[in-house]
């Protein structure tokens, strides 16, 4: 995956840095649009990646964005996005970012609570405008991932309860607001398909009960969730973007002109992204071989976070020997560690280090801790 040239032009940069192959986003960005039918709609999760020059590739590909803040709508819409393709989601907007959203007239809300809805009702009459959302539904679906990234499930605090759906004719009250569409997101780097299929079913169960009811659903948002190969992810480079796709065009009853909509981050962007890190020092304690490197959990917290793998690969050695290492960062945490007993060849100081899968929470969940400084990014047609 790295050419010997590749690798010369990383030893003359400032480690640590982001690496991103633009060659592989656009492969996955081709594989995505060649999955999609005339009533599917997909707009990017940005906050699985924020960085601009990926944005901009995104944005030529003519995706929409899924938006959790103003922050990040304003960030969009200022990289030149329309504000009539971002979707504004996440159970915690302030009045503040509802109204930001209302006056850039973005596309639609993502609703995660009956009070929230009468929170944009209100701001809404106030600037005399009828705003369009879809509410987000709790379908009570374990989704086979880690507890901290699972959305789904009657444990977590995302959406409306199940029980509550019967509410929903009666906010057709609600003067200002314009019920239509449903959404769901079940959960992140889900592997096994089945819980997406379990979706389908009470998707299918609760637009039978609008229908009844006489409310007109234009879209129905399934959110995203797929996950990518962290283990062998130079085998599985491009996401299964038709199957997924494919499993809910066929497994929703649709009306005429309504449409599916996902929103999609990790699956686009996870593999095109790398962190290059140089090792510091190489010691021994006790029985444990440790690498620390000039990288830390401020430029990758998902192994602290969530105990998540990724390939670690020494770019530079000319060893053949192997050794079972922890290999760690600098920061004072002991949470500050990539992989334990990660089966390395033999490393020394100096050997630069590869990260993959790090397109997708990465960057954007990094961080200044210790103070340490914010990283550059390198792209693979300018380096």
């Amino acid at each position: 995956m790295f050419q010997s040239e590749l690798v010369k032009r990383f030893i003359n940069l400032s480690t640590p840095f982001y690496y991103y192959d633009l060659e592989i986003l656009e492969k996955n960005l081709l594989n995505l649009k060649n999955s999609l039918k005339p009533y599917n709609k997909v707009h990017f999760s940005v906050k699985s990646n924020t960085n601009p020059r990926i944005l901009s590739v995104i944005k030529n590909f003519n995706l929409g964005i899924d938006a959790v803040s103003a922050n990040e709508i304003k960030h969009c819409i200022n990289l030149g996005f329309t504000p009539r393709d971002i979707v504004f989601a996440g159970v915690g907007k302030s009045d503040e970012e509802i109204e930001y959203g209302i006056i850039n007239n973005i596309s639609y809300f993502n609703v995660e609570s009956l009070q929230e809805l009468k929170v944009i009702d209100s701001i809404s009459k106030k600037f005399s405008k009828k705003t369009t959302v879809s509410i987000r539904i709790n379908p009570n679906i374990k989704s086979e991932t880690h507890k901290k990234i699972q959305t789904g499930s009657s444990d977590d605090k995302f959406g409306i309860d199940l029980n509550d759906i019967s509410h929903i004719p009666k906010l057709r009250k609600l003067e200002n607001i314009n019920i239509t569409g449903l959404h769901f997101h079940i959960g992140s780097q889900i592997i096994n398909l089945k819980p997406f299929h379990d979706l389908c079913m009470i998707s299918n169960e609760i637009l039978n009960y609008l229908r009844e009811n006489d409310i007109k659903i234009k879209n129905i948002n399934v959110g995203g969730g797929l996950g990518i190969d962290y283990e062998y992810p130079e085998n599985n480079l491009l996401s299964n973007f038709k199957e997924f796709i494919n499993l809910f065009n066929n497994g929703i009853r649709l009306d005429k002109n309504q449409s599916i909509h996902f929103e999609l981050g990790r699956s686009i962007v996870g593999q095109c992204g790398f962190l290059i890190s140089k090792i510091l020092y190489s010691k021994k304690s006790y029985d444990k071989n440790f690498l620390i490197l000039d990288s830390g959990m401020n430029n990758l917290i998902r192994p602290a976070l969530y105990n998540s793998k990724h390939k670690i690969s020494n770019l530079t050695s000319k060893n053949s020997d192997h050794l079972n290492y922890d290999v760690a960062g600098p920061i004072c945490e002991s949470s500050d560690t990539f992989a334990k007993d990660y089966r390395l060849v033999k490393s020394i100081r100096g050997d630069l280090i590869a990260i993959h899968s790090c397109g997708a929470y990465a960057e954007s969940m990094s961080s200044n801790y210790n103070l340490r400084d914010n990283i550059n990014s390198y792209y693979s047609d300018t380096i």
